[in-house]
């Protein structure tokens, strides 16, 4: 049941561009790459680090607008330029002690399935790839870039019963 692997979860893993942004990447004349986020997730994320939810990226593609997200996040466990994510999801549990089976991974392509295929909660957004879409065990209504990790963040605090003291918390003083 996905009530009962939502209240599991200790840490909280992202793919970056399809779920964190739209998947565009906006390259300008010189070559910088420009990409957008979107702020409800970032409130998502940083419920989730107030709750004591690990939180941390695995993306196969690097670039700096992706780190100064992380930093202005608060986000410092992150794995990009990556090929192979299981590895990075070895690396993820060694560093903070935290089991696969209380990890979530939110992915949208090919090589977000291995990794997905290794934790306790597989989450795809909702225009993730068919492949990913059919080992998820949850599915976003929100599309990547577009609120699907703030769904995410909410679905975990809400099971875990935290959600109302983290909003009174945080946001009412």
């Amino acid at each position: 049941m996905i009530e009962e692997r939502l209240k599991q979860i200790q840490m909280v893993l992202l793919d970056a561009d399809g779920v964190l942004t739209a998947g565009e990447i906006i390259y300008g004349d010189s070559g910088e790459q420009f990409k957008i986020f979107n702020s409800k997730d970032g409130v998502g994320i940083r419920m989730l680090k107030a709750a004591g939810i690990q939180v941390g990226i695995v993306t196969g593609r690097s670039g700096e607008a992706l780190r100064h997200r992380c930093a202005n996040l608060g986000i410092d466990l992150i794995f990009d330029g990556i090929r192979n994510k299981v590895q990075s999801l070895d690396q993820a549990l060694a560093r903070t002690g935290i089991a696969a089976a209380a990890t979530a991974f939110v992915g949208d392509d090919l090589p977000d399935l291995a990794i997905m295929e290794k934790v306790g909660l597989a989450v795809a957004v909702a225009d993730a790839h068919e492949s990913v879409l059919g080992v998820a065990h949850l599915v976003t209504r929100a599309k990547g870039g577009r609120g699907a990790v703030r769904e995410v963040c909410d679905a975990i605090l809400k099971a875990q019963g935290r959600w109302d003291e983290l909003v009174q918390k945080l946001f009412h003083g």
